[in-house]
């Protein structure tokens, strides 16, 4: 058992610190761009007249500092090698996205839109693992990577958020001109990127009956499809928007629009979700960490009444509390990231999702909570657009239910350690 940071690890978070001071960094301050994050960030990103979507100088910009991480050999770091990556591991990014999202708001690091320099890529094996031809892989693989091809997640609906089996949406076999096909009817609601998106990895019933959690098929819809529509751009806590509610009707795909088996879709957002959460539980810490960080900063500095804020309890004990539980989640994030390097694909959901839950709720709530701590720390300037803390609780807030509600994450712990699933199922007691 060894717990240190393994050297050419080390070295790596060296390489990526000097690049953003080489060029990110100078792209962030050229032209004003530092708008889209000091205290005018919201409005910048914002078009107001355009259903609160994001506007197309920011979303221009973000893809320019993904072009200079793509050209340095980064932004593909956790991509099979095959597709131009690194084969980078869940540990590794794990640490790699804690040392990110701590160094605070910028444009290495955007989570708003799931921006990086390092990106994150759970497409990549939801399409090793489920592609249903090998021209479909390499269109959606390597057309994304060469942004030809952007696939929204079309599963969350507006009467059954976490419950994905009591879905209504429903597609049944129909063939047009000859060619098999299937034709989808229902609504969907929080479909993140549908502006920019080419398809919609739309999930709908097939066969058996509300509950089961067999009978859901995936088909990947392209964007412009006669009865596939947005019908608003929902405003959210934290601003632009990109998260649609839409409807389908009469909508109909050929049958190679099929993701995976007919039937056998829910397993495609497992593969998703997992790879997704340990590493935003890892983005979640480390924005934590920059939380806490500025707090003691701050406290040592500001001198109310002639001595440091930071030699009051009433200060030290919360943002001991918060460092405490930090270091603790860091330890279990990184163990479970190992883990999942060390497991099978498709055994991860029977055997570390509990551990992959525990991560994720736990470093939402936490981050929250910190941003908060922050913003009490620093009183009056903690609270306004000068500092960034405000933009951190707003944002991270979503997370809590978004990457699956907390509940539901607690409820999946809780299903592994009363033995109703996982390793101690039939086993109850047994630790």
């Amino acid at each position: 058992m060894d717990f240190a940071m393994p050297a050419d690890l080390q070295a790596y978070l060296g390489e990526l610190d000097a690049f953003i001071e080489a060029e990110i960094r100078p792209l962030e301050l050229a032209d004003d761009n530092i708008r889209f994050f000091d205290h005018r960030r919201e409005h910048a990103r914002t078009d107001w007249d355009n259903q609160g979507l994001p506007r197309h100088e920011w979303e221009e910009l973000l893809k320019a500092a993904t072009r200079l991480a793509d050209a340095a050999g980064h932004w593909r770091f956790s991509a099979p090698k095959k597709y131009g990556g690194k084969d980078g591991s869940n540990l590794w990014m794990a640490v790699i996205r804690e040392h990110l999202a701590a160094k605070g708001l910028g444009l290495h690091n955007d989570l708003q839109n799931e921006h990086s320099i390092v990106g994150n890529f759970p497409f990549v094996e939801m399409f090793e693992q489920f592609a249903t031809s090998e021209e479909q892989k390499a269109e959606f693989i390597l057309g994304s990577f060469e942004g030809k091809r952007r696939t929204a997640f079309g599963l969350t609906e507006p009467d059954h958020g976490s419950d994905a089996t009591h879905m209504e949406t429903r597609a049944v076999r129909e063939s047009r001109d000859g060619i098999d096909g299937w034709r989808i009817d229902g609504r969907k609601m929080w479909i993140t990127g549908m502006h920019v998106a080419t398809h919609c990895a739309t999930f709908a019933r097939t066969s058996g009956g509300d509950g089961d959690a067999k009978g859901i098929t995936c088909l990947l819809v392209p964007t412009g499809t006669e009865g596939m529509t947005v019908d608003e751009y929902m405003w959210t806590f934290n601003m632009p928007t990109d998260h649609p509610r839409m409807t389908f009707s009469n909508v109909w795909v050929p049958d190679s629009a099929r993701l995976g088996p007919e039937g056998g879709a829910l397993a495609i957002a497992q593969s998703f979700v997992h790879q997704n959460r340990i590493r935003q539980a890892a983005s979640s810490l480390g924005a934590a960490v920059y939380c806490i960080e500025e707090s003691v900063r701050y406290a040592r500095q500001r001198k109310p009444f002639g001595e440091a804020l930071a030699k009051n309890q009433a200060i030290q004990f919360p943002l001991v509390e918060l460092a405490t539980q930090a270091e603790m989640l860091r330890l279990l994030i990184r163990k479970t990231a190992w883990d999942m390097d060390n497991t099978p694909h498709k055994q991860i959901e029977r055997t570390l999702s509990d551990k992959v839950s525990m991560c994720n709720y736990w470093a939402n709530r936490l981050v929250c909570e910190a941003a908060d701590r922050a913003m009490q720390v620093h009183g009056g300037i903690g609270y306004s657009r000068h500092k960034p803390f405000e933009h951190i609780y707003r944002h991270h807030r979503r997370y809590r239910i978004t990457e699956g509600a907390e509940e539901i994450q607690m409820r999946k712990v809780a299903a592994f350690l009363f033995g109703y699933l996982g390793p101690r199922k039939n086993t109850p007691g047994m630790m």
